[in-house]
């Protein structure tokens, strides 16, 4: 789960920073654009290093509404915050259904080797 989290996050990073180019064309101030779009970028580059950490999950969550709020300031980041939310459900649900996959077979893998080679 954390290296799909983590894809996720770093995917993130970089759209958030794209979408605060586009914003500056608008009638907001350089300022707001990145103040709003900096604190994004900075919490999902801090999330990254804390995926191994109980809770990061709920804190994903917590940056995604956050993302999904910062739309009050730059609008375009309602729309950027509900696909973020998407992609961050995706990443969570799929990665665990990856990381059981990996133990079931790790556990196979395990009973096999220990059985001795005339077990196959």
């Amino acid at each position: 789960m954390r290296t799909l989290c983590a894809s996720t996050l770093i995917g993130e990073f970089f759209v958030i920073g794209f979408a605060g180019l586009v914003a500056m064309k608008g009638d907001l101030s350089a300022a707001t654009v990145w103040t709003v779009c900096g604190i994004g970028m900075l919490l999902s580059v801090l999330l990254c290093g804390m995926l191994s950490r109980p809770g990061a999950v709920q804190t994903g969550w917590a940056l995604q509404i956050g993302l999904i709020a910062s739309g009050f300031v730059v609008t375009e980041m309602f729309i950027l915050g509900a696909v973020f939310a998407a992609l961050w459900w995706a990443s969570v649900h799929y990665g665990r259904q990856i990381d059981e996959a990996k133990a079931r077979w790790a556990a196979h893998a395990e009973a096999q080797a220990s059985a001795g080679p005339d077990a196959a």
